[in-house]
């Protein structure tokens, strides 16, 4: 079940430095962890420079310094919000242009020091390139064996299936992945989640198409609200301020005192045990919460208590 659990590496190499990013990658791959997600502009807004690529930086020493290691570990990452312009974001972002595709690719496997990655990202859609052409650039990844897989990151449902229809067209290998903000609690209707990108939240409308293709995973960001559902310190974000956020929380803490555990595994375990299932990634910045994550993808509900959880309102 550690494959279910995504390390989340945004902020390794600015917030949290070498010594303690290595530390928690050498637990998550000691305890079984496969998955780490990252970007080629993470983290843009934590470094003096305003510009990104120091997760992917770190993750490269780290790798060399761990032979053996990348045969074990699987690595998502991303392309398109790297600012061109230090402190004008999302306005400068990179785009998703057949140049800029390339020249991501090269410059992530360059820094990471491999030389493929199992999972690649469109970050956000470019409404400034044609679908054709991004879809295309991305194809070029898959046959040349670059990439493994491909991945839409804060897509609308409408564009996702677009892209993997021009993608059938052309007779190369699309989308298999969505990447959005995904949690158990639900933001009050006419809001939509604290995120930058407009599409960024997992809709009704999204978790239909993928029921409905078995061929898609989701991967859920934000799973745990940066702390809100355990952290006195972390309130929840005001767009879950509504009656149906203390129904919520209810079900989850008689769920949690039923298995003996908190809030954050229950909801690791709601997100991966669904359908369709969810693959979370999770930031963390300590061994205790990484510890928590990954004993929150082998808490196993049963049907009663995940109808409980799907029903409260």
């Amino acid at each position: 079940m550690t494959e279910k659990l995504a390390l989340g590496a945004m902020l390794f190499g600015t917030v949290l430095d070498e010594r303690r990013s290595f530390e928690l990658l050498d637990r998550f791959v000691d305890a079984g962890g496969v998955w780490i997600d990252t970007a080629n502009c993470y983290a843009f807004w934590a470094d003096p420079t305003g510009f990104g690529g120091q997760s992917e930086s770190l993750l490269g020493r780290w790798l060399a310094r761990r032979p053996g290691v990348r045969d074990r570990i699987r690595i998502s990452t991303k392309v398109g919000c790297e600012p061109t312009v230090s402190g004008r974001f999302p306005e400068s972002a990179e785009g998703l242009s057949a140049e800029v595709v390339k020249k991501g690719i090269e410059a992530s496997l360059r820094r990471l020091g491999t030389d493929h990655v199992e999972l690649y990202w469109a970050h956000k859609p470019d409404p400034a390139t044609p679908l054709d052409e991004t879809v295309a650039a991305f194809g070029e990844l898959m046959s040349a064996g670059t990439v493994g897989r491909l991945g839409c990151s804060n897509y609308p449902a409408w564009q996702v299936d677009r892209a993997r229809q021009l993608a059938r067209a052309h007779g190369s290998a699309g989308f298999t992945a969505v990447q959005q903000h995904h949690t158990y609690l639900r933001p009050r209707p006419g809001t939509g989640p604290t995120v930058v990108h407009r599409f960024g939240a997992v809709t009704d409308e999204v978790l239909h198409y993928l029921e409905h293709h078995p061929d898609m995973e989701l991967w859920a960001y934000t799973p745990l609200l940066s702390g809100g559902y355990t952290r006195a310190d972390k309130p929840l974000p005001t767009e879950y301020d509504h009656p149906g956020t203390a129904r919520r929380l209810e079900a989850l803490d008689a769920i949690a005192a039923e298995t003996g555990t908190n809030r954050n595994r229950v909801v690791l375990a709601w997100l991966t045990g669904g359908n369709p299932a969810a693959t979370p990634i999770v930031g963390v910045s300590s061994p205790r919460q990484l510890d928590e994550a990954l004993a929150g993808v082998t808490l196993k509900l049963d049907a009663e208590q995940r109808e409980r959880l799907d029903s409260a309102r």
